[in-house]
């Protein structure tokens, strides 16, 4: 009888064959396989990164709110109770101030023109109260003119009886010393009167026009006025 000749195993069919470098075709390699968890778990994979982006964006949109609508400009100039900002208006102004300004609609004085102080409280360190009468006496440093006006927190000016709210360094009444006292309250007064009225608050605000200060003499320690707080109604 004639024998079936025997078929190879598969084993011996597979045998390993030798590797050769090719450098045009050795450097292309199949796409690695990824696990079907990573796309069931996409929150796992990228939640501590969004949830870390949020928190850094809350924090600076929030820090920039603060800064710009509970902050004053920076680089401040105070003597007393009185602030001024020489920076502001000119090209050295921080960016926060000159945003500051600019959400606030407001347009500083420039260093050609003076300086401008600003005070919120009286000499105790109280808010100044529209109801209440204070008296601002003393010296101003020098300057060729300057107002002092009474206006509310939002630096707008305040509705009197009298039509206006402001003086000048020209209608002031001094002493032979140079020294000048006025009463600001909503009711006249003779003398040097300031008329207040009922507004959102009370803010003096003192411009000195062309004045050495802006120019940096005497600016590190400007002599101000004194507020003293009176009777309130």
């Amino acid at each position: 009888m004639t024998s079936m000749p025997k078929m190879p195993s598969l084993a011996l069919l597979k045998q390993p064959q030798p590797t050769y470098y090719d450098p045009e075709t050795s450097w292309q390699k199949p796409w690695p396989r990824v696990s079907r968890l990573l796309f069931k778990a996409p929150f796992i994979s990228f939640g501590p990164f969004l949830l870390f982006l949020m928190i850094a964006v809350g924090i600076g949109v929030g820090s920039a709110y603060m800064a710009l609508t509970k902050s004053s400009p920076f680089e401040a100039l105070q003597s007393g109770v009185w602030v001024a900002h020489p920076k502001a208006g000119t090209d050295q102004a921080d960016p926060y101030s000159a945003a500051i300004f600019a959400r606030t609609l407001r347009i500083p004085m420039g260093s050609g023109e003076g300086l401008a102080f600003y005070a919120v409280v009286d000499d105790r360190g109280q808010l100044l109260d529209p109801s209440c009468t204070y008296t601002i006496s003393g010296k101003t440093p020098p300057a060729r003119l300057w107002t002092l006006t009474a206006v509310d927190q939002q630096l707008e000016l305040l509705a009197t009886d009298a039509g206006r709210s402001y003086l000048t360094s020209e209608d002031v009444l001094r002493s032979s010393d140079g020294r000048f006292e006025i009463v600001a309250s909503r009711k006249a007064r003779p003398g040097n009167w300031l008329p207040t009225g009922l507004g959102g608050g009370l803010v003096f605000a003192l411009r000195l026009y062309d004045t050495p200060l802006t120019t940096g003499a005497g600016i590190a320690d400007p002599v101000m006025p004194s507020i003293i707080r009176g009777d309130c109604q």
